[in-house]
């Protein structure tokens, strides 16, 4: 009963903030008025510039933000326990997270649909534009690198998921083509779509699941996850040079749709499995105590762990990098840009939920097949046993007057993580009569589906980035489309190979508080940039500048304290040199905006949007 009424009550919580901060933020705060002028309208070209109905944005939006960023987060944090998780998610999402994504899109669609990097130059200083978008060339980098691994590893580990995977991509192709060639109508034939993909998750579960296997010849770069990155990352690279009606707006309202159902199972099953079969958080603790000495201290990891569950740096580029150029009227920004990240935020505690009770519903032990539920099935994906290192002569090896051990978080890598989301959300479908098979490879459909359009949004941002960069710094081969993209799919690539602990494609634990780091590092540069906005209109800041301070201090810490305990007594000498660029880069843009701050209040950015459309506009900066 604790499970449902946890769900109970964070949804509510979640419709409340929507329908009052929501709703003040974008009548007094933002002032939307459909009478404004729109970038998807003034400057239409029908390949990035495209008005669309808000329906359709929306599920762009809000796939492009959720990959598997609300699921890969907590169910790394759920480690520590549920509570904390929970209360971050909660508090994170509605006033940190919802407003940093609403805010991005406001400020975009006021600046020609122009990045939140490039409108920085404008509203704190020139030099700001260029160390805004080297963090965002890094972050995306990262993105890319860490979201193609999470897919390769869902296809490695669940087979049944790969061939409705890649038949979605098709059927998206089939259905832009229908609605922006013979202006056919979206629902229907998206509906269809998502028919024929489940369709396939049934013969993909039980007749056709497909793996790859090893290639010998390339050695530690041979294996099924390196090959799966490769193959995705081109796939990512020719969706992302294609114009948006093409295939990302179709296969993003696909995946809607598929999000809505199978969000809407779980939440049934979440329901049925708490009253009737009695599973409760109480499989796993509210606060672990007992985590491995290995593991990253809750404080600060627990902020960039999760990252798009609660507030991530990334919402911010979708939100002024795609969503903005297709918004039809000003309006649709609430729904789009706050509402999203409260839905994000509702997967978030389904994921939570699913990772504590729906894992505590059962398990099978890998060694002795034997089903274990409650705490016993937790400790399958969250416990790793710890054991001492033996020298030759069968004595404990001791180092700096402590015993060396083996095991703990080291060996709890990525698989485990995603492992106890779709085994847990499995087991609440199987409330539902869902056969355990099939109710496995539909989550992990889900999980990949996401963090596919993730993977190709990223690549897409990444080359506006890089394009950006190139015409600053005048390098001309790279403002072209096409180089622009190589560039970013080799790089991200690049990263996705950095070694973990069995060689090249394991890295994902590894990467993850990386990337945390780095992207929540972004998130309190566009919060700052938010709070610049503001400040120079005369209007709050109060609600975005808090946010912005945690999120600076928060993963600032956690970054220095994985460069001085992690990075530099392992040699992690590229991860060192990451984090130190970033920690600089985000040092140098706060001190440029705290030099300009005593002198921009009031004071409107050169080519201010007020300056178009209210007579009464300060003079420009």
């Amino acid at each position: 009963m604790s499970t449902l009424l946890i769900a109970l009550a964070s949804f509510v919580g979640f419709i409340i903030a929507y329908h009052t901060y929501g709703r003040w933020l974008g009548g007094k705060i933002f002032n939307l008025d459909d009478a404004h002028d729109v970038p998807s309208k003034t400057q239409r070209d029908d390949v990035d510039f495209v008005p669309t109905s808000k329906e359709v944005v929306f599920g762009h939006h809000f796939t492009s933000i959720a990959g598997t960023g609300p699921i890969v987060g907590p169910a790394i944090a759920v480690f520590w326990g549920w509570l904390p998780a929970l209360l971050w998610v909660l508090f994170g999402s509605i006033f940190v997270g919802a407003v940093h994504d609403f805010g991005a899109l406001v400020i975009s669609l006021r600046n020609k649909g122009q990045t939140i990097g490039e409108v920085a130059g404008r509203l704190i200083h020139p030099r700001a534009r260029i160390l805004f978008l080297l963090v965002l060339f890094f972050a995306l980098m990262i993105v890319i690198g860490i979201f193609g691994l999470v897919i390769a590893v869902i296809f490695a580990v669940y087979p049944s998921a790969v061939l409705s995977v890649w038949i979605e991509i098709p059927l998206a192709i089939g259905v832009g083509w229908w609605v922006h060639k013979r202006h056919g109508n979206l629902l229907i034939p998206s509906l269809l779509a998502l028919a024929v993909m489940y369709v396939c998750v049934y013969v993909g579960a039980y007749h056709l699941p497909i793996t790859l296997p090893s290639i010998a010849s390339l050695g530690a770069f041979g294996g099924p996850i390196v090959i799966w990155t490769v193959v995705l990352l081109i796939y990512s690279f020719i969706a992302s040079v294609l114009p948006v009606w093409t295939l990302l707006q179709p296969r993003d309202y696909i995946n809607s749709h598929q999000l809505m159902l199978v969000l809407g199972l779980l939440i049934l099953g979440l329901f049925v499995a708490s009253a009737v079969h009695g599973a409760g958080v109480e499989a796993a603790p509210a606060i672990a105590t007992d985590v491995p000495a290995d593991a990253p201290p809750l404080w600060p990891f627990l902020f960039i762990t999760i990252a798009c569950g609660a507030c991530s740096g990334f919402h911010s580029l979708v939100s002024s990098g795609t969503t903005s150029k297709q918004v039809e009227c000003e309006t649709d920004a609430r729904m789009i840009g706050y509402g999203s990240m409260l839905l994000e935020g509702a997967l978030a505690v389904v994921v939570i939920l699913a990772c504590c009770a729906g894992l505590g519903m059962g398990v099978k032990d890998a060694k002795t097949g034997e089903l274990l539920t409650g705490r016993a099935a937790w400790e399958t994906k969250y416990q790793a046993e710890i054991r001492p290192v033996m020298d030759a002569d069968g004595k404990p090896v001791i180092k700096d007057g402590k015993a060396v051990t083996t095991g703990g978080w080291a060996n709890l890598g990525l698989p485990q993580k995603l492992g106890a989301f779709v085994e847990g959300g499995a087991n609440f479908l199987t409330a539902l009569g869902i056969p355990l098979k099939m109710g496995i490879a539909l989550i992990a459909v889900l999980v990949a589906s996401f963090a596919a359009t993730t993977l190709d949004t990223a690549t897409r941002l990444q080359r506006y980035v890089i394009q950006e960069l190139a015409e600053t710094i005048r390098i001309k081969p790279l403002t072209g489309k096409y180089a622009a993209t190589s560039f970013a799919v080799i790089t991200g690539g690049a990263v996705a190979m950095i070694p973990g602990p069995k060689g090249p494609g394991t890295g994902g634990l590894l990467l993850w508080p990386l990337f945390g780091a780095t992207n929540q590092l972004l998130a309190g540069l566009a919060l700052t940039v938010l709070v610049f906005y503001l400040w120079r209109r005369k209007l709050p800041v109060w609600f975005a500048l808090v946010p912005a301070v945690v999120m600076l201090l928060l993963p600032g810490w956690a970054m220095i304290h994985q460069i001085v305990t992690d990075f530099i007594p392992n040699q992690k000498w590229l991860l060192v040199g990451f984090g130190i660029l970033i920690e600089v880069l985000q040092v140098w843009m706060i001190i440029e905006a705290l030099l300009i701050w005593p002198r921009a209040r009031g004071v409107l950015e050169e080519g201010a949007w007020e300056s178009a459309n209210v007579s009464e506009a300060s003079t420009p900066a």
